[in-house]
């Protein structure tokens, strides 16, 4: 190519270039344009809630700070929290009766939020020296602390668990509890935190986990586990279901076809 035409070419290049860079710095504007107008209106719609929650509790005479708490949460990052209220004491209660207070080894609570279920463990005779509380949210990790100070708390992700209690645990946990949102991930992200949870317990231990939804949170027909489920607690706000998933004895099973065999 001719030394002016190769230089028409190069200028017509650099103009694409600039023309490419002015549009990406539009674009990146109405962006972050967008991005203020959300957090605003968000903040908006959290601020509103909470006063009318504040008028509530000057009305009533009581204090929700735990609900103010897990609404500013969930309006933050709504998917992480996956409630907007925390769970309720009968909810709470029946998720503990899952979890024998004379067994032997830590109790493992996955997003605790605010403690509900957490209290309601302690209520049924387990030890809070025995839990082990794994909290992503920084603030609800703080009023942890103060409520449950001889408990062993860990700020991270659940859905890394081995990776964040493989080292930490001294012998396998007794049973792990979940408050996760887990319906809100996938199906094999679920599966990957259960085999987790399994991998850390005695065998037989129950992983106990709520969900608002009428399906499982894990189908039985994945295989390699057991499924109970309670009766709809219709008295939580929303309804709730507890599902409690335990390992199938896969040794017992073979040794039994050998047997067979």
């Amino acid at each position: 190519m001719p030394l002016p035409a190769l230089q028409k070419f190069e200028q017509q290049i650099e103009r694409q270039l600039r023309l490419l860079e002015a549009r990406k710095y539009l674009i990146e504007r109405k962006i972050e344009r967008q991005i203020r107008l959300f957090e605003q209106k968000r903040d908006g719609i959290g601020k509103k809630i909470e006063d009318q929650i504040r008028q509530f509790e000057r009305k009533k005479g009581i204090r929700l700070d735990d609900e103010v708490r897990f609404i500013r949460s969930w309006i933050e990052r709504p998917l992480s929290i996956g409630a907007v209220t925390p769970s309720g004491r009968l909810l709470a209660r029946a998720m503990a009766r899952y979890v024998d207070p004379a067994s032997e080894g830590p109790i493992v609570e996955l997003g605790p939020g605010t403690g509900p279920v957490t209290e309601a463990l302690v209520e049924a005779g387990v030890a809070p020296s025995r839990l082990v509380l794994v909290e992503f949210n920084s603030t609800f990790c703080r009023l942890l602390r103060a409520r449950y100070p001889e408990a062993t708390l860990v700020q991270g992700d659940a859905y890394s668990l081995r990776r964040l209690l493989d080292t930490l645990l001294l012998q396998p946990a007794a049973a792990v509890v979940s408050g996760l949102p887990l319906i809100t991930k996938p199906i094999r992200q679920r599966l990957h935190l259960l085999r987790d949870a399994f991998d850390l317990m005695l065998p037989g231990g129950p992983f106990v986990q709520f969900t608002y939804s009428m399906a499982a949170p894990l189908p039985k027909r994945l295989g390699g586990f057991s499924v109970e489920a309670s009766e709809r607690i219709w008295m939580n706000i929303p309804p709730a279901r507890v599902w409690v998933y335990r390992q199938s004895d896969i040794r017992n099973r073979k040794s039994d076809i050998e047997c067979r065999d």
